[in-house]
């Protein structure tokens, strides 16, 4: 894409109504914008981002066997009154009356919808397990939304729902699940503490979250240094760890995901039984999977910043790559740059290239703030001398290379940060 024809409205100083690291990031680099509290667009730089985190979270879920729906926004109460959560999320559940005065809610979560749909559509062994998800947004009435896209009232959700015979089936979900998350938020460049957790409204027996830390993060964990076993931090317990007993450390955390062994809490309620190969009838035994992912974007931009701006990593990136010609009106320099975007499109890879006639502190700037991986510089002495000048966001790394050999020296040098990392 060439920057002239893109929509990314940089911004020199943080809004005042932003709070969190992520949040003056989000907003200065052009990623997203505040409609009303709690409510954001997302900008091109940010849906490609939101798109990233996507794709990767599909791969994953579609490795597990999980297939993919989309479930109605629109919800009607009267399934909420059968589980008694309209009573638990009353307080923020965004309700109203339809022209027929049918009771609607805007889905804060979609356990009953989904446990409806399978109701409807299985009702043998044989046709168990199941694991369906989504990616869909989500609406909830926060008392006080916070710090950008980590607690908003309208955000985007990946919500996954198991469904088992029995105990040793939602087992074995859950720990392909479990897994699954795992290798999500390792791709998505996330450092994790993973922590067994209160299950709340949710309800079952067992649940864990998946928290990273952050300075700005609401919840805190635990974390033994010793052993490096995490749990919910609890002012009024004792530090030592209960595995090992060694010294313990406070975290701030972020919660981006948090799993459920619901059992059959939804399932009795809404009558979503099968019979089994005795023809006896019992009710689907359910496991529960949410990824909080808008929210993700500022938990990678927590973890992932300097003093210049978001430093991305390479798979959640807008774009591999920025190529910075700092003359503009030089035909040699502008050639060159056309010639590496080019090569560097060809390989599949998303780049950027900074067409404006601006002065060079302004670009390199810019680019710092946005945070793409690559930065590729183009001079006239870089022309006369037939090379440009190749920059990794993380860290700082320098090199000079010929423009024909940009992509190779990209990969030499992303894989010896893989192999450093």
């Amino acid at each position: 894409m060439y920057w002239s024809k893109g929509f990314i409205p940089t911004l020199k100083e943080s809004p005042q109504e932003a709070e969190s690291v992520s949040h003056k990031l989000l907003l200065r680099s052009g990623m997203a914008r505040m409609l009303m509290s709690g409510v954001y667009s997302y900008l091109p730089l940010g849906l490609r981002v939101l798109e990233n985190i996507k794709k990767i979270i599909r791969e994953e879920m579609n490795s597990c066997g999980a297939n993919e729906l989309l479930l109605p926004a629109l919800q009607p109460l009267e399934l909420w009154q059968k589980t008694g959560r309209d009573k638990d999320l009353g307080q923020v559940m965004f309700g109203f009356k339809d022209r027929r005065g049918r009771s609607i809610c805007l889905g804060p979560t979609h356990e009953e919808v989904v446990t409806d749909l399978v109701r409807g559509q299985v009702s043998s062994y044989r046709q168990l397990p199941v694991i369906l998800y989504q990616i869909q947004t989500k609406f909830r009435d926060e008392i006080r939304p916070r710090f950008g896209l980590i607690r908003a009232c309208e955000f985007i959700m990946k919500d996954a729902y198991s469904f088992d015979r029995d105990e040793a089936g939602l087992d074995k979900s859950y720990q392909t699940v479990f897994e699954a998350y795992k290798r999500i938020f390792s791709r998505i460049g996330l450092k994790i503490f993973i922590t067994e957790a209160d299950s709340g409204v949710m309800g079952g027996k067992v649940s864990h979250e998946f928290m990273v830390p952050s300075q700005d993060g609401e919840d805190a964990v635990s974390v033994c240094q010793g052993c490096g076993a995490a749990e919910a931090f609890k002012e009024d317990s004792a530090q030592d760890c209960r595995k090992c007993g060694g010294k313990a450390e406070k975290f701030n955390c972020i919660e981006v995901g948090h799993i459920f062994k619901l059992g059959t809490k939804y399932s009795q309620a809404i009558q979503a039984n099968f019979s089994d190969a005795k023809g006896q009838v019992s009710p689907v035994i359910m496991g529960c999977y949410g990824i909080g992912v808008s929210r993700l974007i500022s938990a990678v931009i927590e973890q992932n910043n300097d003093s210049d701006g978001i430093i991305w990593p390479f798979e959640v990136a807008p774009f591999r790559a920025v190529i910075l010609p700092l003359d503009t009106a030089n035909e040699a320099v502008m050639a060159s740059a056309h010639d590496i975007y080019n090569r560097i499109s060809a390989s599949g890879q998303e780049v950027l290239l900074d067409d404006r006639d601006e002065r060079a502190g302004i670009k390199f700037k810019d680019a710092d703030l946005m945070g793409i991986p690559w930065q590729i510089t183009i001079g006239r002495n870089c022309v006369k001398d037939g090379v440009v000048e190749l920059k990794l966001r993380a860290g700082g790394e320098k090199t000079v290379c010929r423009g024909d050999q940009v992509l190779a020296e990209m990969g030499r040098l992303a894989h010896m940060k893989n192999t450093e990392g």
